[in-house]
């Protein structure tokens, strides 16, 4: 029987933490876990207390890790570095919430089509968004993909996926430290992966839910990781050298800003929810236009901190 070792990076969000860990707990197969990895990314180790009551519950060895330098990437690459031992990693984020089938569901794909990357669907949760956006927010946050199992072309986000140790995150980092307080440092890395012929598959029944805290739960913050989401392809066309698709992007994002940005402004803007959802669409296409690194929002590690220290 396959197992994997499950790694959670984690930013003061105990309670959100304390919910996915113990959906953990709750899978059917509890025997297809080898090991969680609990990573503590605040530089005040704010999730020790939380993680070492967890300790004490869990059905399967927990290990909890402090890494002080906040940062996504950091913080995933210091996961890897205690499961040198492990044949799979799979990666759940301290605010999703496991199905009871999800670890099964993901390490069945992987044997089915021995794929190097395996991806499940997600269900966004916002119940603490202003109603006439909660739609946009949930559907902003949600993922979804092919009715049925099977290989993909098209790579997710790290969130609820399954990676074969030695051919998906070979080397001691691998994810970009760069990305620490931009995100993106899973779109760095399938980028690599696709230009390398990896296989990526989806599971259709490997449901996790995500549920958005209310400080992400609004139209600002939906616009900035719009604008980010649309800097994805661009970046990854450019880090390829790829100047013929890099154009073809630029232009499709000219487009969905003429197009999303004009809707809105006759729609209401963020006032109603398809104005809401235009101006999200149309943050991606600007995001797709101006992808150069100057204009990446900082949305996570240290610049996360200082928000919160600022009560943002």
């Amino acid at each position: 029987m396959n197992r994997a070792t499950i790694i959670i990076p984690t930013l003061r969000r105990p309670d959100s933490l304390n919910r996915a860990v113990r959906s953990l707990f709750d899978l059917s197969e509890t025997d297809t876990v080898e090991r969680l990895i609990i990573v503590d990314n605040d530089p005040q180790a704010t999730a020790e207390a939380t993680a070492r009551a967890l300790i004490t519950d869990a059905p399967f060895s927990v290990i909890y890790v402090h890494q002080p330098q906040a940062g996504i990437a950091t913080a995933r690459n210091t996961g890897l570095v205690h499961v040198d031992d492990a044949r799979f990693i799979a990666f759940l984020d301290d605010d999703e919430i496991a199905s009871s089938h999800w670890l099964k569901s993901l390490l069945d794909v992987q044997n089915q089509f021995d794929a190097d990357v395996v991806f499940g669907p997600i269900k966004g949760i916002a119940p603490q968004a202003r109603s006439v956006i909660r739609p946009v927010v949930e559907t902003f946050f949600s993922r979804h993909g092919p009715d049925t199992d099977g290989l993909i072309a098209r790579t997710y986000g790290c969130g609820n996926s399954l990676m074969k140790r030695q051919t998906a995150l070979s080397g001691d980092a691998p994810f970009a430290i760069s990305t620490n307080q931009t995100g993106g440092e899973d779109d760095v890395l399938f980028a690599t992966l696709q230009q390398q012929g990896a296989r990526f598959a989806w599971a259709a029944n490997a449901w996790v839910q995500e549920h958005a805290p209310p400080h992400r739960a609004n139209l600002a913050y939906l616009l900035q990781r719009a604008f980010a989401r649309g800097q994805g392809p661009s970046q990854s066309a450019a880090h390829r050298g790829d100047i013929a698709v890099l154009i073809r992007w630029m232009a499709i994002g000219l487009g969905q800003f003429a197009v999303f940005g004009l809707g809105s402004i006759g729609t209401g803007l963020g006032l109603t929810r398809t104005g809401a959802q235009l101006m999200t669409r149309s943050a991606e296409g600007i995001g797709k236009v101006l992808w150069f690194n100057s204009f990446e929002p900082k949305l996570y590690g240290s610049a996360e901190l200082k928000r919160r220290d600022q009560g943002a």
